[in-house]
């Protein structure tokens, strides 16, 4: 399945008891339709996110970043701390594709690029042979 939609929090790193690394985030896709009236019906969808083939990752993922996902959909359901009965759906990450939409994702992106082209210059001043 794919989705698109902005992340509503910085994504955040656990470890787990396995000690494996675990990169969870929220995202919210808003979908529109009109009812039988004619009223314009504005819907927002909450997907609780893991990503667990690199936690580098979490760097780029910022509050309010666009993205757009690969994976598949669990539901999950609970009892609040008021007793009430609760539901979420989980995405369970297998592909992510940026498309900016965070000043902080543009400063961490432009970061990695300075220090990707710093090596690269070295690399290639090293690699003469006069």
């Amino acid at each position: 399945m794919n989705i698109t939609g902005r992340l509503t929090r910085d994504a955040e790193v656990r470890t787990t008891s396995q000690q494996k690394q675990v990169v969870n985030f929220s995202v919210a896709i808003n979908d529109s339709y009109r009812n039988k009236q004619g009223e314009r019906i504005d819907q927002t969808t909450y997907f609780d996110c893991s990503y667990w083939i690199s936690p580098n990752v979490a760097l780029l993922l910022t509050k309010g970043t666009l993205v757009e996902l690969s994976g598949r959909v669990s539901t999950r359901a609970w009892t609040g701390n008021d007793g009430e009965l609760r539901a979420g759906l989980n995405f369970h990450t297998s592909q992510i594709k940026l498309h900016g939409g965070s000043r902080k994702t543009d400063t961490v992106q432009a970061t990695v690029q300075t220090e990707s082209n710093k090596t690269t210059k070295q690399g290639t001043e090293n690699d003469l042979p006069f």
